[in-house]
This record gives structure tokens, sequence and C-alpha cells, in this order.
């Protein structure tokens, strides 16, 4: 068949059918730090891969966070937030928003700050208890421009299709660090709500970042937000007409890996992280003074020098290892990454030449 044909089949062009979904992990399949947590809202956190939620520690409001088995349009995963301590008290300053970093070298296809910009394509699924007004948006890290839209919830399912046009200005960074975030609104004072809402690509303006937002999560402890199906894609246009298509499922395999660039844990899936466990990577304290040992775990390829923490198997404590000859726990004072999966941790206490269990996180997220 000509190239041609392949191309226009009965007049209409085919799409781009394959790795449009610039989101890791939107269809929220995979959760290494746990499936729930409870209390959070303190601090900014992480739940399933990737979706960090981000808090200005000025609210009072807190809520558990779960990966729940929600199956609708071929998704059987979804983030749940689910308010279990109101703020109905709401100061200026205070704001709660879901957020997915990207890197700047993953973003090029946008070709951001050129003449020949292309639109960012939004699609996502979410629904909650009741009406709620909330707002999504950009946040451009590298510039320091922002642009939002409101989308309406319902207790049903809706998939919100958003194009935000393309940003003539402003190139993003072709490296590994923070160039954009993609936001969810859920909580804002009138600090980032008194002024109209910024839909247009231009430099921040703190107080129309939420502009326009009506709702509060924290408003009620009756209050839940779902979210899944999240994608980005490049618009074959640059016009602000081009349109969502569907969603690119991957393989949980795929994700796992994927995700796994950002954050890595030697405990088994589906394991709580920093509690006992029978399962566990070994490895060996190896020079005659018995000040330094290894552990050997599968070669990852992080996006960047990882914040390493090791963890006892037999009592979940981190910053000790444990003696697989002798039973005794000891702290280690410093890791050190060699590649090849070699971790190296520095003690003095353990014993001469001993073989060692221990668990390990590492956390290269933006």
């Amino acid at each position: 068949m000509p190239l041609s044909k392949i191309q226009d089949i009965g007049n209409q062009v085919l799409p781009n059918l394959g790795r449009r979904n610039v989101v890791i992990n939107g269809a929220m399949q995979v959760a290494q730090r746990g499936t729930s947590a409870t209390g959070r809202g303190a601090s900014s956190n992480f739940l399933v891969d990737r979706f960090r939620a981000n808090h200005n520690g000025n609210s009072a409001g807190r809520y558990t966070v779960s990966q729940v088995s929600d199956v609708h349009d071929g998704f059987t995963n979804a983030l749940k937030y689910d308010c279990t301590t109101a703020d109905t008290s709401i100061g200026s300053s205070e704001r709660f928003f879901i957020e997915y970093p990207m890197e700047g070298q993953d973003l090029q296809q946008f070709r951001k700050g050129s003449s020949d910009a292309k639109d960012f394509v939004v699609s996502f699924y979410a629904k909650a208890n009741g009406n709620f007004t909330y707002v999504v948006g950009f946040y451009d890290a590298d510039n320091n421009r922002t642009v939002s839209r409101t989308f309406a919830v319902t207790s049903s399912w809706q998939r919100f299709t958003i194009n935000f046009g393309a940003d003539t200005s402003g190139a993003f960074g072709n490296d590994n660090a923070l160039s954009l975030q993609l936001r969810w609104y859920l909580h804002a004072g009138s600090g980032y709500t008194s002024a109209s809402l910024q839909t247009s690509w231009n430099a921040v303006n703190n107080a129309a970042t939420a502009g326009g937002m009506t709702s509060s999560f924290y408003s009620s402890t009756d209050n839940t937000f779902f979210l899944t199906g999240v994608q980005l894609e490049v618009g074959d246009k640059g016009d602000g007409t081009s349109v969502a298509t569907e969603f690119e499922h991957r393989s949980f395999a795929e994700e796992l890996t994927l995700c796994e660039r950002y954050f890595y844990t030697t405990y088994p899936y589906g394991g709580t992280i920093g509690a006992t466990s029978s399962s566990s990577y070994l490895g060996r304290f190896l020079d005659g003074a018995h000040s330094w040992g290894s552990i050997q775990v599968p070669s990852v390829n992080m996006r960047s020098s990882s914040t390493r923490v090791i963890y006892n198997p037999h009592t979940g404590t981190a910053g000790q290892v444990r003696s697989d000859s002798n039973n005794h726990s000891a702290s280690i004072t410093a890791t050190d990454i060699k590649g090849g999966g070699w971790i190296y941790a520095q003690n003095s206490s353990i014993g001469t030449s001993v073989s060692i269990k221990a668990h390990l996180t590492m956390d290269a997220e933006l």
C-alpha cells in the first residue's frame, strides 16, 4: 500500500498511535510506597508513584490517601483522597494541589519557546462525592510561567479533555531537572484565588493561580476526590485546536520500570517500607577492619544521584543492617553508590567479615 494511503485512509489522517502519553503511571497502577496512608496534609508526599500531594503546611485539613480499585472505561485503579479533618477557616496563603513533575528533556517535542510551539493537550478522569469546581493547570519551573482552567466534578466519573494551547515564550531546559508540573488544585486561599484565572500562558501571578475555584476539598469530612487516566500529549497543531486522543494504556511491568527511574525499593511489591520483612537483600562486610559492607541490588538507571535509606529487615529501623551470622543489629553511618547495583554501607561494630541483611530505598524524585 502506498505511504500516502497508509497516512490518509478515507481522507482521515491517522493519529500518532504510539508513545503519545508523556505521563508515567497515569492509570495509577504502580504504588511502590504502599496502597494507603492516613493523617496526611502537613507536608508534601507521594503514594502512587509519580503523583505528589503538595502542601505549604498552613492548613489544618487532613486526609487519607489510597490506591483504590474502581473499574470503569478500561481502568482498574484510581488515586483517592478522603478528607478526615475539615478546615473551613482558610488562610490566604494556604494551598493543596496534586502535582505530576516532569523533566525538561522529556518535553522538547512541545517546542515551547519557539515560533512553531505545539499545544499542550491534557485529559484525565475524575469524580468526587458531589459537585465541586476545582482548577487544573501547568507551572513552568524553568521560566516561572503558568496556565490554568477550571473543571467541575460530580459524583460520577467524567473524562476531562483540555487544550492549554501552545507557549512561544520560554523554552524548557533539555536536561533531567524539573521543568514542568501538571497540577490539580483542591484547596487554596485568597492569595491564589483573588484574581481572574490565568487561562493563557503568562508570567506567574499568584493571585490568579486558582482564580474561579469555588470549592475546597477541606470543606467537609464527607469530601472525596478520585483521579485516574491522566494523559499529556503533544498537539498536532499550535493554535489551541488540537484534540485529545484515547488514553494510552501500558503494561504494569513497563510502568513499574519507568517509575523506578525516580524511586526504587528492595521491599517486595505491595510491602510496607520500613516494616519488618522476612524477605531481604544479602550483602557482606568486606574488609578486615569491618568498616565497610556492600549490598548488591539490581542496577537502576535513576534520574540523578539518589537519596538512599537502608533498613534493618528484622526491626524495620532505618539506618541499620542486620547480621545474618550472629543476629546482631548495627547502625550505619553513611551510604555510597558505586554502580553496577552495589550500595556500600559504612559501619564499625557489626563484626568481622559477616553476612548482612538489609532493605534499601533510593529516591531521585524531582
